[in-house]
């Protein structure tokens, strides 16, 4: 499905960064894991601003318009193509993990969030935003599962060994492209790994 979507000449999330990540983007350090980074909007503004970034996703065809938007930009990033429901991260390798958007089922998330803690240097953070399930009743983006949208109690329980700096649900415009495009309601979440 997602190399089907990709494959338009046009990015179809834009080529500007998820605003939340470029509000917050000062927090982060390197190198940093982007988790189903698609086109590669985020990763590319993350490597412009100096950090060593590794972007995952699926579809081949998004992660080859991410190498082409890099080269646009002047700037190099790694790319993996994976599933993210079989994706093991180096341990306590990334000072930073990424996840925008990146809405999966119960059951891939509970393989993978553990990872991504476990992931993380003492100290790291994560930084995610993705649709919560209050977006159900909106046609502005998302899946149409309340099984991948996110609330507060879900990231509480997922990330136990994260300490929340923020923990929000909000609804906020968006305009990102085609497919995220008017008021939605998010959820963002930074939160420090316990040392």
């Amino acid at each position: 499905m997602w190399n089907e979507r990709y494959t338009v000449d046009k990015y179809i999330y834009g080529t500007e960064p998820n605003s939340f990540l470029a509000e917050h983007a000062g927090l982060l350090s390197g190198p940093v894991l982007s988790l189903a980074e698609g086109e590669g909007r985020n990763a590319v503004f993350l490597a412009s601003m100096g950090l060593t970034v590794h972007g995952v996703d699926g579809s081949d065809v998004g992660l080859a318009k991410a190498q082409a938007l890099a080269r646009s930009k002047g700037v190099e990033i790694q790319t993996e193509v994976a599933d993210l429901g079989m994706f093991v991260p180096e341990a306590n390798h990334y000072g930073s993990v990424v996840s925008i958007s990146a809405h999966l089922p119960s059951a891939v998330r509970g393989k993978l969030y553990p990872l991504v803690e476990r992931c993380l240097k003492p100290g790291g953070l994560i930084l995610l935003e993705a649709y919560s399930e209050n977006q159900l009743a909106r046609d502005t983006g998302g899946p149409k599962d309340s099984d991948m949208l996110m609330t507060r109690a879900k990231i509480e329980r997922e990330f136990p060994n994260c300490e929340p700096i923020l923990l929000r649900e909000l609804e906020r415009e968006v305009c990102e492209g085609t497919y995220h495009t008017g008021v939605a309601s998010v959820v963002q979440f930074i939160g420090r790994k316990k040392a």
